[in-house]
């Protein structure tokens, strides 16, 4: 008689569960699918960026869940454009960035990698497009002094960081596939 009552929620949870599995399983899949292919991944991603400007844009509100959401995007490009191994830190342990040809190479390593960089990016302006559809979140502020305040935080921020990098000396950037070559001959040489 115990064992009625109890089965019953049991077999109730196990398709759920079962549900929930394949569908984690299916957005996985797509996942890593999409990894090799960052010029789709991003374009997919400014489809999703213009679906939420326009939300903002058509119904004219929710300015605070969009300063969030650039507070947000600041704070991981932050992390996108640092390296991994902070070198004001690393000078305190005794091992610091090459400075001579005859130093070891050590390459740039982001302390935020481009694929979480652009998975959370998308995700973000989900979930802000999700809460465009709930009025507690459309808190009534006059748009314009966020705007300026954001403006004057990012240019500070990417003020101080583009100077991190002058110090250091690294780049966060690179472009396609080095390709090295041996010494070049002498004009005077080649007659």
């Amino acid at each position: 008689m115990e064992g009625v009552g109890g089965g019953d929620a049991g077999s109730a949870v196990a398709p759920l569960a079962k549900w929930r599995d394949e569908l984690s399983r299916a957005f996985q899949y797509y996942l890593d699918r999409s990894t090799p292919n960052p010029v789709h991944r991003w374009l997919g991603t400014l489809a999703v960026v213009a679906v939420y400007v326009l939300r903002v844009f058509y119904v004219q509100g929710f300015y605070i869940v969009s300063y969030g959401l650039g507070i947000y995007i600041l704070n991981l490009l932050i992390g996108f454009l640092s390296p991994k191994v902070d070198p004001e830190l690393e000078a305190l342990d005794g091992a610091s960035l090459p400075t001579r040809g005859s130093d070891e190479f050590k390459p740039f390593i982001r302390r935020l990698p481009e694929f979480k960089f652009w998975y959370s990016i998308t995700k973000a302006f989900c979930v802000a497009f999700l809460m465009t559809f709930f009025s507690v979140f459309d808190v009534p502020v006059f748009w314009p002094i966020l705007l300026f305040y954001w403006v004057v935080l990012f240019t500070l921020t990417m003020k101080r960081q583009i100077m991190h990098m002058i110090k250091y000396k690294y780049v966060p950037f690179s472009i396609g596939k080095q390709r090295y070559t041996g010494k070049r001959p002498d004009a005077a040489n080649s007659d």
